[in-house]
């Protein structure tokens, strides 16, 4: 018998535990490669439906279908072997009622294996998030700026600026915890509304943009590494990843053009 235990992969209620404690630590990821470089330093991975934005170029969320999600997540399931594994719900996928959400969040749980689900919204999602804890299936929600209501919102911007916006966005937060969530990401909302939520429930609040008084924070790996083309004001660049492999790109070119074929020290000789 093998003297290697497997890693023990994280879960929903052990993230829900981490509550003011140790910050959580959580990108996105997409692919399995990226999954697995990750997967040793972070808690939770999300196949954010950002993917549609990041790797297939869509000018927002709103086109991704549910197929590329599960495409996605079994990739980054595939990857990643200690971390909890949490897929996007994409627009349209969830909204219309709870048994529709839970009819496409089973099929994204079975096909991926993951280990939980993410959704946005607030007091409107309520029922639903409740609907499908009861069932099985943890769900992490999603308030402030919720990128699939860029429509209704008018564009990316900081919510709760104006303390007349805070109680909305502070009922949101208690109700999604109440029905069930076990934690909620707030994306870009002022530092003392997430201070206030944070102290407020008793789920871990993630923030994206939203300052270090959450109780952890998820960011687009690609935004940290230096990869994407425009990075959000609030990301720490931690690479210059796309810089590299322009250079790279760029060297092999220019050896190619010049007949210096990389790898031609390997080519294959024809035998006699």
């Amino acid at each position: 018998m093998s003297t290697h235990a497997a890693a023990k992969r994280l879960t929903a209620p052990d993230i829900a535990r981490r509550k003011g404690g140790e910050p959580i630590v959580a990108l996105t990821s997409y692919h399995a490669h990226t999954a697995a470089i990750a997967d040793k330093y972070v808690d939770f991975l999300l196949v954010g439906d950002s993917l549609g934005m990041v790797m297939h170029g869509f000018e927002s969320t709103l086109p991704v279908p549910l197929d590329l999600m599960i495409m996605h997540g079994r990739a980054v399931m595939r990857g990643a072997r200690r971390a909890l594994v949490v897929v996007d719900m994409p627009f349209g996928s969830y909204e219309e009622s709870p048994s529709h959400a839970f009819h496409n969040a089973a099929k994204v749980i079975k096909e991926t294996q993951c280990g939980a689900i993410k959704l946005e919204g607030g007091r409107r999602m309520a029922e639903t998030i409740h609907f499908l804890t009861e069932r099985g299936i943890p769900v992490m929600s999603h308030i402030g700026l919720t990128p699939q209501s860029i429509n209704v919102l008018g564009g990316f911007r900081t919510q709760g600026r104006s303390r007349d916006q805070w109680a909305a966005i502070e009922e949101d937060a208690r109700v999604v915890s109440e029905a069930g969530a076990f934690a909620v990401v707030l994306e870009a909302i002022t530092e003392p509304l997430a201070a206030k939520i944070t102290k407020a429930i008793p789920i871990p609040t993630i923030g994206i943009g939203a300052s270090a008084q959450c109780d952890g924070q998820i960011l687009v790996m690609e935004d940290m590494l230096g990869l994407a083309p425009r990075v959000p004001k609030f990301v720490k660049e931690f690479g210059k990843i796309g810089a590299a492999i322009e250079g790279a790109i760029r060297s092999y070119a220019e050896d190619v053009r010049a007949r210096n074929f990389p790898g031609d020290e390997h080519t294959y000789e024809v035998k006699d």
